[in-house]
């Protein structure tokens, strides 16, 4: 069964008319397809419109700059991890215990951030979707937390968790310093192991 407390924030956008919906999905899509095949760094206002076959006034409409074009896409991918958090298969989705649903957490998001790190690097932060975003995974880790009878500011401790999971902790530690992946997972869990008490 889903979180409650998390439902809202997926797909909290306004509602969007049929036909602009139509021309955002298939920007997206165009946009996905562009960074798959060249990488983030290539894509622009100017190779999406030529891609999705529309005017490049149109695209700078929707997205406003290539920054918020950026923070668009990654949202739109984002949605599906939010999903597989809130209603996905056990121990990151709703059955497991919130100890192992912590831990699933910790893995999970570590591996995301990395996966879609030149995104987030390129994307745009001002822009209030990506601020969803960091809402969602505060709200769940404090939800995890006062599940695990945590004591303490839980607003804080769920802030100390996230922060070893932002994307320029993680650039530092694995692309600069070269540690191991399952070395900062343990050591993430380490961390979360004293803040719990277990």
């Amino acid at each position: 069964m889903p979180d409650p407390d998390l439902l809202p924030l997926l797909g909290s956008a306004p509602a969007e008319r049929s036909d602009a919906a139509r021309n955002r999905e298939r920007l997206l899509a165009a946009a996905h397809r562009l960074i798959r095949e060249d990488g983030p760094e290539h894509l622009t206002m100017e190779a999406l419109a030529t891609a999705a076959g529309v005017g490049k006034g149109t695209v700078f409409r929707r997205f406003g700059s290539r920054g918020g074009l950026m923070a668009a896409v990654l949202d739109f991918s984002e949605a599906e991890w939010q999903a597989s958090v809130i209603a996905g298969p056990p121990p990151l989705g709703p059955g497991a215990p919130p100890w192992d649903r912590l831990v699933a957490f910790g893995r999970s998001r570590l591996q995301r951030v990395l996966e879609a790190a030149d995104l987030i690097q390129a994307a745009d932060f001002s822009n209030a979707r990506s601020a969803a975003v960091h809402s969602f995974t505060a709200l769940h880790v404090r939800y995890l937390l006062a599940e695990l009878h945590t004591p303490g500011d839980l607003p804080l401790l769920a802030t100390a968790l996230l922060a070893p999971l932002e994307e320029p902790v993680l650039h530092r530690q694995v692309t600069l310093e070269g540690i191991d992946v399952d070395r900062i997972h343990a050591a993430w869990v380490d961390l979360a192991s004293r803040i719990v008490g277990r």
